[in-house]
């Protein structure tokens, strides 16, 4: 008589019953997002209740409480922007350009992953990040702590201590770019669950990209860098709103990610 196959394990089971529920509410990825919830869940009831909390359309990132960026952890709360990967994109340009910096500036932070990711790669740093939302600067002072990062509450310079005008190396920005009549079209995790300061970037959705171009060469050192996530539709605007800043501008593309970065230079 053959032996009848072995009953599968709890923790298969549970896998699967999870990979299950996942796939059945459209996670594209379920399998994965099933292993990290698996490995971050301490019991099966933090387990069920995360798995419900994905399947009713909370981002992965705030059911776990991070998101992966630039090799880090970073902690992500509710009611906070989550780091797009492509934005690593963002930081590899200004590492690549200004890999001796010692002051760097993270506008528009929201968890502070662009700073944390960027101190942690140049080592000792005197690092600011910066939000006008604060439950995102309280997000980001967690994330920057370990480098010794300073967060500020305010709209995008007002922020900042006066002491840093003229000696930022790094500025970066990952301003909001979406404009203001596709915000209703954003998916769903986005627009239901991240804060409209953070996407809605105004009638073409430039205008806080354009404002913190206007502003950067004050705070700028000399040969300081500004960069700034755009859309490849809007690139050519940004371009030109750098430029009239008296920046000298380039953009950089990386195709696989879609990401799009403008980067201005203050001249000596």
């Amino acid at each position: 008589m053959p032996s009848s196959p072995p009953s599968p394990s709890p923790t298969s089971s549970s896998r699967d019953a999870v990979v299950t529920a996942l796939r059945a509410a459209g996670c594209v990825f379920a399998e994965d997002e099933a292993e990290l919830i698996l490995a971050t869940a301490r019991t099966p009831d933090e387990r069920e209740a995360m798995v419900g909390r994905r399947v009713s359309g909370l981002p992965l990132e705030l059911v776990v409480g991070w998101a992966e960026f630039h090799g880090l952890r970073v902690t992500v709360e509710p009611g906070v922007f989550v780091p797009r990967r492509r934005t690593e994109f963002l930081v590899e340009q200004a590492l690549a350009r200004v890999p001796h910096a010692s002051v760097v500036v993270d506008l528009c932070c929201g968890s502070g992953a662009v700073g944390a990711a960027l101190a942690a790669s140049l080592g000792h740093v005197e690092l600011h990040v910066a939000d006008i939302d604060p439950v995102a600067v309280r997000c980001a002072r967690a994330n920057v702590a370990a480098y010794g990062g300073h967060a500020h509450e305010g709209d995008l310079f007002e922020a900042l201590p006066d002491r840093l005008r003229g000696r930022v190396d790094i500025l970066a920005a990952n301003v909001p770019y979406v404009p203001s009549d596709e915000v209703p079209l954003l998916p769903a995790e986005a627009r239901d669950h991240e804060p409209l300061t953070a996407l809605d970037g105004g009638g073409d959705g430039l205008d806080v990209l354009r404002r913190v171009a206007a502003g950067a060469t004050d705070w700028l050192a000399p040969e300081g860098i500004l960069l700034v996530e755009t859309s490849e539709r809007q690139a050519p605007d940004a371009v030109e709103a750098f430029t009239r800043a008296g920046l000298t501008t380039r953009l950089a593309e990386d195709e696989e990610r879609y990401a799009h970065v403008v980067i201005g230079t203050r001249v000596r």
